[in-house]
C-alpha cells in the first residue's frame, strides 16, 4: 500500500482547467491590445459571466493566468515548477517530484499515512535490537550500526511525518490547501478562509469520497471536477435574499448592517454579475437625487 499510494502520487498527471476557462482567439486578441488594466478587467468579466467563479483576487480583480492565458478556476494556481494551472493546488513537493492538487491529494494523504506506519513498523521492530544494543548485551558487532542507524532514521522520520499528516489532517477537516492556509480566498465579501468548509464530516468526504470502503485504497474517489467546490453559508443583500429567521443573520465585512445569510451555490447572481448591479443601483439612485 505505501509503494502503491506513492506511484500514484508520483505518477498522476495534475489536473488543470478545462477548455471552458481559457480565452478565445478573439478575446486574447482584444485582452492583448488594451493597455488599461480597467479595460482588461471589463473583458475578463465578460468571458468568465457563465464560468462557475466565486473568489477574485485580493484586489477584487479577475483571476486571470497571463502564462497560461485562462480565467483561474477557484482555488486553482499556477505552478511555476510545472508551469501549468493546477485545479486545487495545494503545494509542489519536491519529495514525489509532482503537483499536489485535486487529481492526486488523496493520494498524497494516503502515502504519508502508510510511509508512517511504515516507520512505525520498522521502529518496533529494531527496538528489542536496540535496547540490547544499548545494554551491551548484543553480541553482534557488525549488527550494531544497522540497528542504530535503522531506529533512529525510522525514529525521526515517524515524528516528522507525523508532523505533516496531522497537518494536513487538520487541512482537511477545514477544507483548505496549503496555499489557503497562508492566504484565505476572497469571496464577494470579502477573505475567508472557512468558505468552502461544510462541516468536518463533509469535508473529508470531499477528499475521500462518499464510498468508505475506497477510503484507504490509493483509487480516485474525490467529489466534484476540480473547477467548482460548493460553498459554506455568505452574506447576500437583503432584496435579494429569502425570508429568514432572525437569529439567521450574518454581517457583513465593512458594514454594519445586517444581512441574511444564503448558500452561496444557490446565489442566482454570481460574484461577477453583482458587480454590474451595484453600478445599476448606484446609477439609479444618482437619478433619483438629480430629480429631487
Amino acid at each position: 500500500m505505501f509503494v502503491w499510494s506513492y506511484w500514484m502520487t508520483i505518477f498522476t498527471s495534475p489536473a488543470s482547467p478545462s477548455k471552458e476557462f481559457y480565452l478565445s482567439n478573439s478575446e486574447k486578441e482584444r485582452y492583448e491590445k488594451e493597455f488599461s488594466q480597467e479595460r482588461q478587467q471589463e473583458i475578463l468579466r465578460r468571458a468568465a459571466r457563465d464560468l462557475p467563479i466565486y473568489t477574485t483576487s485580493a484586489s477584487r480583480t479577475i483571476r486571470y493566468c497571463e502564462r497560461c492565458q485562462l480565467i483561474k478556476p477557484d482555488r486553482a494556481h499556477h505552478c511555476s515548477a510545472c508551469d501549468i494551472c493546477i485545479l486545487k493546488m495545494d503545494h509542489h513537493c519536491p519529495w514525489v517530484n509532482n503537483c499536489v492538487g485535486f487529481s492526486n491529494y488523496k493520494f498524497f494523504l494516503l502515502f504519508l499515512l502508510y510511509s508512517l506506519l511504515y516507520c512505525l513498523f520498522v521502529a518496533t521492530t529494531v527496538l528489542q535490537y536496540f535496547i540490547k544494543f544499548w545494554t551491551n548485551e548484543l553480541s553482534d558487532t557488525r549488527a550494531k550500526f544497522h540497528v542504530l542507524f535503522l531506529f533512529f532514521v525510522s525514529t525521526m522520520f515517524f515524528i516528522s511525518v507525523l508532523s505533516l499528516f496531522s497537518y494536513h489532517c487538520w487541512l482537511v477537516g477545514r477544507n483548505r490547501t496549503t496555499i489557503e492556509s497562508f492566504r484565505s480566498p476572497t469571496f464577494s465579501y470579502g477573505p475567508d478562509g472557512n468558505g468552502f468548509s461544510l462541516g468536518c464530516s463533509k469535508n473529508w468526504r470531499q477528499v475521500f469520497g462518499d464510498e468508505k470502503k475506497y477510503w484507504l485504497l490509493p483509487i480516485f474517489s474525490s467529489l466534484g471536477d476540480g473547477c467548482s467546490f460548493p460553498t459554506r453559508l455568505v452574506g447576500m443583500d437583503p432584496e435579494q435574499a429569502p425570508v429568514t429567521n432572525q437569529n439567521e443573520y450574518a454581517r457583513s465585512i465593512g458594514s454594519s448592517q445586517p444581512f441574511p445569510i444564503k448558500p452561496l451555490s444557490e446565489s442566482k447572481n454570481r460574484l461577477l454579475d453583482s458587480e454590474s448591479q451595484w453600478t445599476e443601483n448606484e446609477s439609479e439612485e444618482g437619478t433619483v437625487r438629480s430629480g429631487l
